[in-house]
Formats: structure tokens, sequence, C-alpha cells
């Protein structure tokens, strides 16, 4: 496939997004099924950072950035561009000026199977950035790649206009065709964890709550009183 951009994707309803990104990772990744799971070395280069919007992929090769300049003119507001790499590659691919550009385009945020650098800078600004490193090397922009392709981003399938869903815990990926439903069930169990919230700090038991003690007996586990010491 020679290298392309395209410049126009699907986008889910924008409720249904605004939801997702509410929902977090977590609650969105057992919402449908516990699938769609970056690697968990994807981190926040800050703790508050959050996020939910359609993505806009892109695929560069190691060591060069130019396919993220590309990407800034296609991005509309609302959207995370979702960068991967076509060998492992950890250099600083995107910077504050990066970060000025999408940012000044209303783009919510950035997942990248790489590096990233002035991460002071940006945290300053309060652009959610997702990375698998930080590093001060820099990067050229000579070799074409492509905007707007499927890609596999630190381990999870993203097509163009999927839901990125990001927090602390991690990035989750909803597909496109199941936004919808995803985000109905995401509330539904958000609604079950809160009233489970209230029963457990009324000082009700996991293990009674969840059904979990009959389950531990079924499986042979005895309750005896008197824990078992070993002599030194």
């Amino acid at each position: 496939m020679k290298p392309a951009v395209y410049s126009k994707i699907r986008r889910a309803d924008g409720e249904v997004i605004k939801l997702l990104g509410e929902l977090g990772s977590a609650t969105v990744h057992e919402a449908q099924g516990r699938v769609g799971l970056m690697k968990p070395y994807m981190r926040p280069i800050y703790a508050s950072a959050k996020v939910g919007g359609p993505a806009v992929t892109v695929s560069c090769t190691p060591g060069d950035n130019l396919m993220i300049h590309a990407a800034v003119e296609v991005c509309q507001p609302g959207d995370v561009l979702v960068v991967t790499i076509t060998a492992d590659c950890t250099d600083g691919y995107f910077g504050d000026l990066l970060a000025t550009s999408l940012q000044s385009r209303g783009v919510a945020g950035l997942v990248i199977d790489a590096g990233v650098r002035d991460v002071t800078d940006i945290t300053a600004m309060g652009f959610p950035i997702w990375s698998r490193a930080i590093s001060s090397q820099g990067t050229v922009k000579a070799t074409a790649g492509w905007v707007n392709i499927p890609v596999v981003c630190a381990g999870a399938l993203v097509n163009p206009g999927d839901i990125i869903v990001g927090d602390m815990d991690g990035v989750v990926i909803v597909p496109y065709e199941d936004a919808a439903e995803v985000a109905k069930a995401g509330d539904q169990r958000r609604i079950k964890e809160e009233n489970n919230r209230k029963r457990l700090k009324a000082g009700e038991l996991g293990l009674d709550m969840y059904g979990l003690r009959q389950k531990l007996v079924d499986l042979g586990v005895k309750f005896l009183d008197d824990a078992p010491v070993t002599k030194r």
C-alpha cells in the first residue's frame, strides 16, 4: 500500500463519546467483555490525564515524525491522535510545539507507542498524552507513512474513528460500530458499582454481596477458628 493521508473518518455520536470518556478505561474495558486494552506500558504523562474521542491514526517509521505533522491537518475538535511506529522506537516523536498545534485545533489528546518530550511544558498546557516512553532524543522528517489506516498500537487494533478512552488506568479501544452499545453497558455497570459501593461503605462484605462465600465452600475451602503456627 502506497503512503497516503485519508482525510475523512467515521465519528460516533458526540454524547456516546462523552459518556465513554466519563466512564473511564476500566469500566469500559469490563463493559465490552475485557477486550481492546492497550499494553500497560502505555502511561499518561500526568496523573489527571483523561480522554475520550475518535481516533485519527498515524503510522510512522522509526525516528521520523513527518506523518504526525501531516495528520494535524485532518484532525477535528475532540479527536485523539493515535500514533504507531513500524518498528520499535522510543525516540521523542512529539513535543510542546506539536502539542500547541493540536491543542489549537481542539484535539483532545495523543496516544503514541513511542516517546515524547517537553513533558513539563505539555503538562502545564493540560494536553493529555499516553506514551511508551519519555525521551529527549529527537526525530527527523524525511519518510512517508500513512494517516487514517488501520493500525496496531501497543498491541491493540485501532481503526480510524474507533473511540479512544484513556485515563490513569490505561487506554482502551471501543470499535466505532459498538460505541453506543458499550456506552449503555458501561453506564449500567457504573450504576451497579455505585450501589455496591454504598453497601460496602455500610459494612457489607464482598464475600456475601457477590455470593463468593458459597463459591469458596463449593471449592472445598473450610472456615476454621484457630490459625496453624509453625515452630521456628
